[in-house]
């Protein structure tokens, strides 16, 4: 939702004489957002730690935040974000401590403001297509069992440190594989 694609530096609406020299994922994300408005970079589970996805575009296209998840399977990763971007795209607004019910069959999903820090450790692909790395993202964060998040005491063990706390300055975050990179 760029007003005046003047202003705006990202790769798709301004090309720095380096478009040429794009690899085929960057020119993959440039054609997806053109085409539906946002695109979804799915990190598979490896040595170093579990799976994440994250849109590239909601906010170039539609005026809203990009959105980041960990730690579940990332086609049903890819799935969520899309439906979030759909809602989006039809006129909701994402934003910081909403939970949206029903995007996980019958559970919700709550949202937290991601700490700027963390973009380069996550969210490189991003900060190539928009040129910076200011830009809103969103943690979509997925409930255990009981619907408790994994930020609260209540919530399994196991389920804690199954997703990063992105909301967190780096420095703050509990020691674990989310932080392994830093």
């Amino acid at each position: 939702m760029i007003d005046d694609p003047s202003q705006c530096r990202c790769i798709l609406c301004h090309d720095y004489g380096d478009r040429d020299e794009a690899d085929r994922a960057e020119l993959t994300i440039i054609d997806n957002v053109r085409q539906h408005g946002w695109h979804v970079v799915m990190v598979p589970e490896d040595e170093i730690g579990p799976g994440f996805a994250y849109t590239i575009g909601l906010s170039h296209t539609h005026g809203a935040p990009e959105l980041a998840m960990f730690g579940i399977d990332v086609h049903a990763m890819h799935s969520i974000l899309n439906a979030l971007g759909e809602m989006a795209a039809a006129g909701t607004v994402l934003a910081d401590g909403q939970k949206h019910p029903d995007v996980i069959g019958d559970r919700q999903v709550a949202l937290r403001q991601v700490d700027p820090r963390w973009y380069r450790t996550f969210f490189g692909r991003a900060i190539d297509f928009h040129r910076k790395a200011s830009f809103p993202v969103l943690q979509v964060a997925w409930p255990d069992v009981q619907d408790r998040f994994h930020w609260e005491a209540q919530a399994e063990e196991r389920h804690r440190g199954s997703q990063p706390q992105l909301w967190l300055p780096p420095s703050e975050h509990p020691a674990g594989c989310w932080t392994a990179e830093l």
